[in-house]
C-alpha cells in the first residue's frame, strides 16, 4: 500500500463506551483513544469517525450531538448514519455509503485507507467493500465478533486483530514505516 491517507474509526466499543448506545453527553473515550488520534495527526493521516447511530432516527439524540462530540475528540470529520436497520439507506454499515461520502468530500482514495472497528458484520464488511485495511479491535464487541458472531462475516479476514484503538494505530504506522 502506498501512503495511508485516512483511518475510519467506529465509535461505540472502539473509541470508548461498551458497544451499546451512550448519548454523547455521557460518552467517555477510552484513556488511550486521544493518544491514538494524536499519532495519526502527527503523521498527517486524516481520522474520520464512522458510526451507525439509529437512536437519532428515534429522536433520542441529534446528529449534531455526535458530530460535535467527534470534533471535540479531535477527528478531522465524522460520518454518521442516523437510520434504523430496516430503512434501506446506503449509509448504514455494512453498506459503504459513509466511506464513499468521506472519499468524495475529502478526495481520499479508499484503497489507501483503513477501518478500525469492533464489529465484524458491520465495520469489517464496510471496509472490505471498498478495499480498505480491516482492523478488528477486541474492545467492545470485538471478542464476540471473532467467536459467537464470526459466522456473520466468515468470508472476510481482518488484516489485523488489535487489542484496542492505540494498538491498531501503532500497527498501521508500523506498516507505513516498513511496507512489505
Amino acid at each position: 500500500m502506498d501512503t495511508l491517507q485516512a483511518v475510519f474509526i467506529d465509535r461505540d466499543g472502539t473509541i470508548g463506551g461498551t458497544g451499546h448506545f451512550i448519548h454523547p453527553k455521557d460518552f467517555t473515550p477510552y484513556p488511550f483513544s486521544k493518544e491514538a488520534l494524536n499519532l495519526l495527526k502527527e503523521r498527517n493521516i486524516k481520522a474520520f469517525a464512522c458510526t451507525n447511530q439509529h437512536r437519532i432516527s428515534k429522536g433520542e439524540a441529534r446528529t449534531e450531538d455526535f458530530y460535535d462530540e467527534f470534533m471535540a475528540f479531535g477527528f478531522d470529520d465524522a460520518f454518521i448514519c442516523p437510520h434504523g436497520s430496516t430503512e434501506g439507506c446506503n449509509c448504514r454499515k455494512p453498506r459503504p455509503g459513509l466511506l464513499r461520502e468521506a472519499a468524495k468530500k475529502h478526495g481520499v482514495d479508499l484503497s489507501k485507507t483503513a477501518f478500525v472497528g469492533d464489529v465484524g458484520s458491520t465495520d469489517m464488511l464496510a471496509a472490505h467493500a471498498v478495499g480498505a485495511i480491516k482492523i478488528l479491535c477486541l474492545t467492545g464487541w470485538g471478542e464476540s465478533s471473532l467467536t459467537q458472531y464470526r459466522h456473520t462475516w466468515d468470508n472476510i479476514t481482518p488484516d489485523y486483530v488489535a487489542d484496542n484503538l492505540l494498538d491498531a494505530v501503532n500497527w498501521l504506522l508500523q506498516q507505513e514505516e516498513h511496507p512489505n
